[in-house]
């Protein structure tokens, strides 16, 4: 069986503190909003943080289409699941993710 990283990805936000209720329902609401908006090729949120030239977001944008996004609540937060078949945007998610870790610094941590 495939893993994450061999069909896409997984993006895991957690609440700093994990007991604190209101942090994780403004991560679930807005990776709800998120899994939305990726699921329609609306990447306008990320590229505002991380500019319109992030690596793979120009092939995510044109093969949103192909790839699947699956919203999940965990106890401290939430996650997105990006699934697809075609290992060109394997390898778009991987490069977006990569910048996304890279702008965040501290406060991302790789492993999907």
């Amino acid at each position: 069986m495939p893993t994450p990283s061999e069909t896409g990805g997984v993006q895991d936000v957690v609440a700093d503190q994990p007991d604190d209720a209101e942090q994780v329902n403004l991560i679930r609401t807005h990776l709800q909003q998120e899994a939305e908006a990726f699921g329609q090729g609306d990447f306008g949120d990320p590229s505002q943080i991380h500019g319109d030239s992030m690596p793979g977001l120009a092939e995510l944008e044109d093969g949103y289409e192909r790839v699947e996004v699956r919203y999940r609540e965990r106890p401290d937060g939430a996650t997105l699941t990006y699934t697809t078949d075609e290992p060109a945007l394997v390898d778009a998610l991987h490069d977006w993710f990569e910048a996304q870790l890279s702008d965040h610094g501290d406060h991302a941590e790789a492993g999907h």
